[in-house]
C-alpha cells in the first residue's frame, strides 16, 4: 500500500514549523505505524535528506513515549491502542496521512514531532511515591486490601504518562493523568499515610506547570491507551478537597 503524509516538521522551540508531504511506498499492512515512519526515514537518509524525528522506545505500548497526533487524534483513535501498537490495516491505499506532534503549552516542541514532557516528572516529584518507611515486600503483601480496591488501584497504575489526554483536551488539562498517578497510591494502605500532602502537591504543581482546567467533556478517556476512567478525576477532587478542609 502506498500513503501520504503530512508530517509536522519544526527543527527547534524557536523555530516557526510547516507540513512536509512525504511519500510513503510499499507499505506493509502488517506494520505499526512507527515501523512505517522507519522505512519513511530510511529513504530520506538515502537521499541526504533529515529524518523525522520523533520518540519511541519499547514499542509495545508500555512506555508511553510514542507519542503522535494521527489524523487529529491523539495515537490515531483506535481505543485501547498507543501509536506504536497502531498498524497499518487500518488505513486505506492511497490516504493521505496528517501526523502532528502533541499540542499543548505545558509540552513544548523540541523538534519536529518530539515534544518535552518533563513537566509530567516533576508533577510526579511533587507527591507521587510513598517516602514512610512500609517495611519489606513480604510485609506489603501481608496487609490485607479488598479486591474491589487493589483492582482499581492497578486499573490507575496503568497510566504510561503519554500525555494523550494532554494533547485531545482543549485545555490541555493534565487531570487524567495526574488523577491516575494519585489514585493508584491513595488507594493503598501503603499510601494513606501521606494521602493529603501527596493529592495537594501534585495539583499544586500541575497548575503551576500550566495544565489547564478539566471540560468534562471525556474526550482524555476517549484517547487514553490504557483506557483509564474518568472516575479517577472524580476521586482524586473529593481526595483534594478534603485534604484542603483539613488545612493540610
Amino acid at each position: 500500500m502506498n500513503l501520504t503524509l503530512k508530517v509536522w516538521r519544526q527543527k527547534n522551540a524557536a523555530t516557526p514549523g510547516r507540513f512536509e508531504t512525504h511519500q510513503a511506498r510499499d507499505v506493509s499492512p502488517d506494520m505499526s505505524f512507527l515501523e512505517m515512519l522507519d522505512v519513511v526515514n530510511e529513504g530520506l537518509l538515502e537521499q541526504g535528506r533529515e529524518p523525522i524525528a520523533f520518540d519511541s522506545d519499547c514499542r509495545e505500548g508500555i512506555c508511553g513515549m510514542c507519542s503522535l497526533v494521527i489524523n487529529g487524534i491523539p495515537h490515531g483513535g483506535h481505543r485501547g491502542t498507543a501509536s506504536c501498537q497502531l498498524h497499518m490495516r487500518h488505513f486505506k491505499d492511497g490516504e493521505t496521512v496528517t501526523v502532528e506532534p502533541w499540542r499543548a503549552k505545558a509540552f513544548p516542541i523540541l523538534r519536529d514531532l518530539i515534544t518535552n514532557r518533563s513537566a509530567f516528572d516533576r508533577i510526579i516529584q511533587a507527591g507521587g511515591f510513598v517516602s514512610v518507611n512500609t517495611g519489606g515486600t513480604p510485609d506489603g503483601n501481608a496487609i490485607p486490601v479488598p479486591k474491589i480496591t487493589a483492582d482499581s488501584a492497578m486499573d490507575a497504575a496503568a497510566c504510561i504518562g503519554c500525555g494523550a489526554c494532554v494533547a485531545v483536551c482543549k485545555n490541555a488539562s493534565a487531570m487524567l493523568f495526574v488523577a491516575a498517578k494519585v489514585s493508584h497510591l491513595n488507594l493503598l494502605p501503603q499510601g494513606y499515610a501521606e494521602k493529603s500532602r501527596r493529592v495537594l502537591g501534585m495539583v499544586r504543581q500541575m497548575d503551576a506547570e500550566g495544565f489547564g482546567n478539566c471540560t468534562v467533556t471525556g474526550s482524555c478517556e476517549a484517547v487514553c491507551p490504557k483506557e483509564i476512567s474518568l472516575n479517577f478525576i472524580a476521586k482524586m477532587n473529593r481526595d483534594y478537597g478534603a485534604a484542603m478542609l483539613r488545612g493540610k
